[in-house]
């Protein structure tokens, strides 16, 4: 597997200078250099030069074809275990050992996000199933689809209590953040295949799992699916009033919830899902250092 430090041995050159050597230096996102590697690997690979263009409005058809098909025989070759089979197989056999290291750590920073949230609002009490796949056959029991449900009962659990209970979610002098992880996640991260065809970036391969996720999953678990990102900015508020610093909410793309978008932008909005979630979470890690250092 390619070791992170491969884009600071680019050569630099002010006549040619390397667009991936600028990202991987930048410094704007607070994301540690094996995720902007692991990034970085999948936005250089030639599958996604080559095979993205001609990939995403294929999948966008064949979205739009089985919408049509989805009205006339709405729960009909439903199946979130043959769907969540089919993903494995293909994220086994065919996606790049960093796109699938990309695609197990969301489940883990998704979770503790959630608990951070849960844990730093006095008087809730939340129910959380978190979710933190080692390895790819991790993901085999419904993870993908759990993760969508995860968020959306953590949102309707947290607001009925905070309703109920009059709370406002305000700036806490002393954060809780037992549950950030701060070094590397159990991931068996070495173990993930690295054959001749893992070839595909994870956001062809996202593309191509779009129209399976349609296509097996009932209408409402599409449609939550897909508009489960647009909550990135619901989480974002979130965090950033427990912090006390709303400056991050700038750094989210997919906004505005209560104006879903088309379930023709999943897969690039996933991509974004994805970014926003890995700088909320190395927010947390520099701010979870930041208040152990204060305390030493």
């Amino acid at each position: 597997m390619k070791v992170h430090h491969q884009f600071e041995q680019l050569d630099f050159d002010p006549k040619d200078p390397s667009p991936w050597l600028a990202l991987y230096l930048d410094t704007s996102l607070p994301l540690g250099s094996d995720v902007k590697s692991a990034l970085l690997d999948n936005a250089s690979s030639r599958s996604r030069q080559f095979l993205l263009p001609l990939i995403r409005p294929l999948a966008k058809a064949t979205i739009m074809a089985q919408q049509c098909l989805k009205v006339l025989i709405p729960n009909r070759f439903t199946s979130s275990a043959i769907l969540h089979r089919t993903i494995y197989w293909g994220l086994q056999y065919f996606v790049r050992p960093e796109g699938n290291y990309l695609i197990l750590r969301h489940f883990h920073i998704g979770s503790e996000l959630l608990q951070f949230v849960a844990a730093n609002i006095p008087g809730v009490e939340i129910p959380l199933l978190p979710l933190r796949p080692r390895n790819l056959e991790g993901l085999i029991d419904n993870v993908f689809l759990q993760h969508d449900l995860n968020i959306f009962n953590f949102v309707i659990r947290l607001n009925k209590e905070l309703k109920q209970k009059g709370i406002e979610i305000e700036r806490q002098a002393n954060l809780n953040f037992d549950m950030i992880t701060s070094g590397p996640f159990e991931i068996n991260r070495e173990g993930l295949p690295n054959n001749a065809l893992n070839f595909l970036d994870v956001e062809t391969a996202i593309e191509i799992y779009t129209p399976l996720y349609q296509l097996f999953l009932t209408y409402s678990d599409f449609w939550r699916a897909s508009n489960s990102l647009q909550l990135d900015e619901t989480l974002a508020i979130y965090c950033s009033r427990l912090v006390g610093d709303l400056s991050y909410v700038g750094l989210v793309n997919n906004k505005h919830p209560l104006v879903p978008l088309s379930t023709l932008q999943a897969g690039y909005r996933l991509m974004l899902h994805g970014l926003a979630a890995e700088s909320l979470h190395a927010t947390l890690v520099k701010l979870k250092a930041k208040q152990a250092a204060a305390e030493a």
